[in-house]
């Protein structure tokens, strides 16, 4: 299987060695790599350029990340898709193991893993998980699978039609709601494929567009279930998320020991 990862880059040089390090040293024998970057002018265009023909690039403007993962993906020609930020990055064998995944799970459409988040450093915060997905626990707030260790089939993605190139927000979040309602098949894997950058630049570590997002995520629970949330789905949020908690015992008491003790240690890629 041939597998196309997409970065979108812009102004992200202090993290972009690594995320093309990351890509161009699996140990996966068939790798496309696509870089779009719609104008960096903090040398990120440099070091994208010494790569050479390693990586494909496409450096022109586009509409915000939506429509950059997009104009990425037009030009991908796997067989599997996947796509990381400039600033984080796949662990070793990462590649190899998702597409060992799809073959062990040929009626899957989506295969997630796990991801560590860590710091601007690269030192180790705590885990991240990816959940066993549903349209009703993403609805309520129990599904989530982390971008950065996703991956899915060609066709689901051009089933699903892509990115909404108008999500600013949670745009990965909505691509895998638009393949659920195409009827794609997701499995998750337990294991680490990636790392996630939290950093005061990054809108998730920023906290920027909060109430943009707020109305987004209101904006699928009424793609999913044809109606505004009410009041009484409080309910059925605390279910949810409360079913997430005991699918998954140890890894809820890890997690809990980990926010209170700190997980110690460092990523180097």
């Amino acid at each position: 299987m041939k597998v196309s990862i997409v970065t979108i880059s812009f102004n992200q040089a202090e993290f972009l060695q690594r995320a093309m390090r990351s890509v161009l040293t699996q140990d996966h024998p068939d790798v496309e790599y696509i870089i779009v970057d719609p104008g960096s002018t903090d040398g990120s265009r440099e070091l994208i350029a010494a790569q050479g023909t390693r990586i494909k690039a496409i450096l022109e403007k586009d509409n915000g990340p939506a429509d950059g993962l997009n104009k990425g993906f037009a030009a991908a020609t796997g067989d599997v898709f996947g796509y990381i930020n400039a600033d984080d990055a796949f662990l070793p064998g990462a590649l190899r193991q998702a597409v060992d995944a799809f073959q062990r799970h040929p009626v899957a459409d989506v295969v997630s893993g796990h991801s560590y988040l860590v710091d601007q450093h690269g030192a180790i915060l705590r885990r991240g998980y990816s959940d066993q997905f549903s349209l009703a626990r993403r609805a309520h707030g129990a599904a989530t699978l982390l971008q950065q260790s996703t991956f899915f089939r060609r066709q689901a993605f051009l089933d699903a039609g892509g990115f909404n190139a108008e999500n600013r927000t949670c745009w990965d979040g909505e691509l895998m709601v638009d393949m659920a309602l195409a009827g794609m098949r997701f499995h998750v894997e337990n294991s680490f494929w990636a790392i996630f950058t939290l950093h005061p630049g990054g809108i998730s570590g920023s906290g920027r567009l909060i109430e943009r997002y707020r109305r987004d995520e209101q904006r699928l629970f009424h793609k999913i279930t044809g109606r505004d949330h009410r009041s009484t789905d409080a309910v059925l949020d605390a279910l949810y998320r409360g079913l997430r908690l005991t699918s998954h015992p140890a890894r809820s008491l890890l997690q809990f020991y980990r926010r209170i003790a700190g997980e110690h240690g460092r990523i180097e890629l």
